[in-house]
């Protein structure tokens, strides 16, 4: 094993990648530049009245320096901390406000729309979760050292911010760990959290003040996948106590619903769902709501039932691998519904299993996190094809032993840009055979995002005309993980691809080149 450089960053180490190894860990991603760079999305959905929080996601060398003009009456900016504070406006509008970064090394602005009205998630939810690297042990304290790094290791600058607990918060009966048992309820009906979370509301405190969102998490079933207490003829009233803890997101999983009366056919599958997504609605505050509705398909009803994103499939840390690794044919499945997504509606596809990540079949034991035994082509095609779908990004892995591999596949500008494009679109399947894989996402500024999958074991040359992207004319290609253009292409593109990678590039127009 070789030994690693450890760099520290606040509480937490990095971990550097062996020297040695750099031929197997190639580093595609630049560093950020010390000018200040503002990155994440160009528009932002709150509802009105509401309480408003968003750091501005930004590189550069700190300290810096931030202004926004145009902001509406209700809301300030932190200058130094570059956190957007207050309550959005009871009437609903479209803001345009005009952000600005300042160091010493230079400056740098950028419009950002704030949207007040009914549709949150205008682009996909990105952040951390703790399911598939805590399990059943996470508590308090794994979730504000989790906060702590997203800003310390930068993830924030790239637009990073929901910092989620999954299950096993609530309390167990059987629980094998004393702190998790007792009364699941108070005497007027209000959900308990267990001793490892001796206060929620001073947790989602904790995470705002950095500027990030709390997720949270339960299921319409009477327990979670993990057995905990859920909310099962307490809808209204978790989803209340959960908003005067100062949640921002609710994953809601499918579960032991389907044990319960009824719960056989699609329609009465759907109910808790519709009933859960009202109900959040008419709530104080903004939560998004991440449902994972089974086999009840919901991304046929998603959007209808008060939802921002719905898994299209099993849990990725179970699925098997076959001649490629699991995550390709989660990505497959949840590719072929791309009609469906769009602004405040999006597929999900589950997380981002790269770093150290514990192993999914064996949880209740506990085993200690391994590094995925994914190689770095498979870890770039992984983040591409997410990016390309426009799916929510959330990272599942340690956040204690975040390494710079990691963060060059979760914190690239450009490949984040493409998934956060403010026109909302999926991308839409150009061709797969047993060889390759070609994804297709038009953007805003009318350029093209395309992805080159290559699922052979062997280097291979993968090609498109500009019929089957459905464009015309002269391109610029960029090469969005090393940040660099290429040159130009008129009427086709191919590219060499390594096995089991991907070559992503960026079609741009003669406007932007």
């Amino acid at each position: 094993m070789r030994k690693r450089v450890p760099i520290l960053i606040g509480w937490a180490t990095l971990l550097a990648m062996p020297a040695a190894a750099a031929g197997e860990w190639p580093m595609m991603t630049p560093k950020p530049a010390p000018v200040p760079q503002i990155n994440g999305p160009s528009m932002y959905g709150a509802r009105p009245g509401h309480p408003f929080l968003y750091r501005i996601p930004c590189t550069g060398d700190r300290p810096i320096q931030f202004t926004a003009k145009g902001l509406p009456p209700g809301l300030t900016l932190d200058e130094g901390a570059g956190i957007i504070r207050g309550t959005t406006p009871a009437k609903p509008g479209d803001y345009r406000v005009t952000i600005g970064a300042r160091n010493r090394r230079g400056r740098a602005s950028r419009d950002l729309r704030i949207v007040v009205g009914k549709t949150l998630s205008l682009t996909p939810q990105m952040g951390w979760n703790s399911w598939y690297t805590h399990y059943a042990k996470v508590t308090d304290k794994v979730m504000r050292e989790a906060a702590d790094v997203m800003i310390a290791s930068g993830m924030a600058d790239f637009g990073y911010q929901y910092v989620s607990i999954d299950d096993c918060w609530a309390r167990k009966a059987d629980a094998t760990n004393p702190r998790q048992r007792g009364e699941a309820r108070d005497p007027a009906g209000n959900i308990l959290p267990n001793d490892d979370f001796p206060d929620m509301k001073a947790l989602t405190d904790y995470i705002h003040a950095k500027g990030l969102k709390a997720g949270t998490y339960s299921s319409p079933g009477p327990l979670t996948c993990g057995g905990y207490t859920a909310s099962w003829h307490y809808e209204e009233q978790d989803a209340r106590t959960i908003a005067s803890w100062g949640f921002d997101l609710l994953k809601y999983d499918f579960c032991s619903y389907s044990r319960t009366p009824g719960a056989p056919t699609l329609e009465e599958k759907r109910l808790p769902y519709q009933k859960m997504g009202t109900i959040l609605e008419s709530m104080p505050r903004d939560i998004v709501l991440n449902i994972s509705s089974g086999r009840a398909q919901g991304w046929n009803w998603g959007g209808e039932a008060g939802a921002q994103s719905w898994r299209t499939t099993g849990d990725l840390g179970m699925e098997k691998d076959t001649s490629l690794p699991g995550f390709y044919s989660i990505g497959f499945q949840n590719a072929g519904h791309w009609k469906i997504a769009g602004p405040g509606q999006w597929n999900d596809p589950d997380y981002i299993l790269i770093g150290y990540v514990a192993d999914a079949h064996t949880w209740k034991e506990g085993k200690p996190a391994e590094r995925v035994r994914l190689t770095a082509d498979e870890q770039y095609s992984y983040m591409s094809m997410w990016a390309l779908m426009a799916a929510p990004l959330f990272f599942g892995g340690d956040m204690a032993r975040l390494d710079e591999f990691t963060l060059n596949i979760l914190c690239n500008a450009e490949v984040i840009a493409i998934d956060q494009d403010p026109l909302g679109k999926q991308g839409r399947i150009v061709r797969k055979t047993a060889d390759e894989f070609i994804l297709a996402k038009p953007l805003e500024d009318g350029s093209v995002a395309v992805g080159f999958f290559n699922l052979t074991i062997a280097p291979k040359t993968i090609e498109a005309t500009w019929s089957d992207l459905e464009i015309k004319g002269k391109r610029r290609v960029r090469d969005p993980w090393r940040q660099k253009t290429i040159g130009p292409a008129d009427g086709k593109y191919a590219a060499t691809v390594a096995p089991h990678g991907v070559a992503l590039v960026r079609l741009l127009t003669e406007s932007r080149q």
